[in-house]
């Protein structure tokens, strides 16, 4: 029964969140699933599958599908990326938005936080530049276990560790009995919300800058075009985009262009007319 029971744990998690298990992806079930197991005293998958047939098991359900996501994330992961949105990316925003003096950034699959908190770096080691600018950074997730995580801003010494050197670590994050918190200057500009990136953002047409990276690699085709429809919805008409260095936007959105030689990385587009490409063509 285990092959069916992976296959009824994939499509739990499918229906809760949109994202796909594939077949060769389905080893990792039992490894995810090990410590509910221990939790709860559940000897297999296929009791498991049994407890979940229970109406009444909700609780249970809802655990399992906190246990499949995939929420590792570290201080400025992918480091060029962050070198990128320094400088190209926030250049380009402070011309444009230099009448208004406010940015708004989504951080979509923020995970526990540290996107969110990098990005809020960015910004605080610069005072002078962002002086009397508006900064707000939301990061949003489909995993209440990580929102709630993010919202405590709590890290150990392995989580801080993971990104940030000495200096940056000393100069932004205090040591508490509990754990490294964020300085109120980190803090001040971030926000965290659950939410599921399929669906309607959380301000459309606000955002000048998305990230919603190593997120759209779980969504089966269907579901990655409707991903895109929602970031889309979510930038500003002459803002960016920034996806994971594995994902791409091509043959799923003709609402971005390619921004630089540097994969994932995207400027808001509109999409060609049918004249147009008739033209074009």
């Amino acid at each position: 029964m285990s092959e069916i029971s992976h296959r009824i744990i994939s499509d739990l998690l499918f229906a809760r969140t949109g994202q796909q298990l594939t077949a060769n992806r389905r080893w990792r079930i039992d490894t995810a699933l090990s410590g509910l197991f221990r939790k709860r005293g559940i000897s297999n998958l296929d009791q498991l599958v049994c407890l979940l047939a229970d109406a009444n098991e909700e609780r249970l359900a809802l655990e399992v599908v906190e246990a499949l996501l995939n929420n590792e994330t570290y201080f400025f992961r992918d480091r060029i990326m962050f070198d990128l949105l320094g400088s190209q990316v926030l250049p380009d925003l402070a011309a444009k938005r230099a009448d208004v003096r406010r940015l708004s950034i989504w951080s979509a699959g923020c995970s526990t936080g540290q996107e969110a908190l990098s990005l809020a770096m960015l910004f605080a080691e610069q005072p002078e530049r962002w002086k009397g600018w508006r900064i707000e950074i939301l990061g949003t997730d489909i995993s209440g276990r990580a929102v709630a995580a993010a919202r405590s801003g709590v890290y150990n010494q392995f989580e801080i560790q993971r990104g940030l050197g000495v200096s940056q670590m000393l100069r932004w994050f205090v040591e508490t009995p509990d754990g490294w918190r964020p300085r109120s200057e980190l803090r001040r500009p971030v926000r965290f919300e659950q939410r599921n990136v399929l669906d309607a953002p959380p301000a459309p047409g606000r955002f000048d800058l998305v990230l919603c990276r190593n997120v759209l690699l779980y969504f089966a085709p269907a579901n990655r075009n409707r991903a895109f429809g929602r970031l889309a919805e979510a930038t500003a008409p002459d803002g960016w985009l920034m996806i994971g260095a594995g994902e791409t936007v091509s043959g799923h959105s003709s609402s971005f262009a390619p921004a630089c030689d540097t994969s994932g990385l995207y400027r808001r587009a509109e999409p060609l007319t049918a004249a147009l490409r008739a033209a074009k063509g």
